[in-house]
């Protein structure tokens, strides 16, 4: 999913319990699909920060030639802007947009 163009809120946002809970059947288990799904999306962004950054790493030890990067200040701006992975998760998960499941609600009695 492109999170740059998310219409998650930048901030936190009032939502109701009840309207949360209607897919899983139970708050706890939104939380825990929300938060998973939020653990994922965190990950994607720090991966794909440090792969923008590192093409401005500098390997060498010398001070004199360490400087100020603009773009690199830009990048860093803009991604520290994004909503937090945990709003983006709750709005694909307010939209249906995640997959998930419980498998010891899809087992089988025996």
């Amino acid at each position: 999913m492109d999170y740059k163009k998310t219409n998650a809120p930048n901030s936190t946002v009032s939502r109701n319990i009840v309207d949360l809970a209607e897919q899983t059947g139970n708050i706890y288990e939104t939380v825990v699909v929300v938060a998973k799904r939020a653990n994922q999306i965190s990950v994607e962004i720090k991966e794909e920060l440090s792969n923008k950054l590192n093409e401005f790493a500098s390997y060498t030890d010398n001070l004199e030639e360490i400087f100020e990067n603009r773009e690199q200040i830009e990048i860093s701006k803009f991604y520290e802007k994004l909503p937090k992975p945990a709003l983006i998760a709750l709005e694909e998960y307010v939209n249906e947009q995640i997959y998930f499941r419980n498998p010891l609600k899809d087992k089988r009695p025996e």
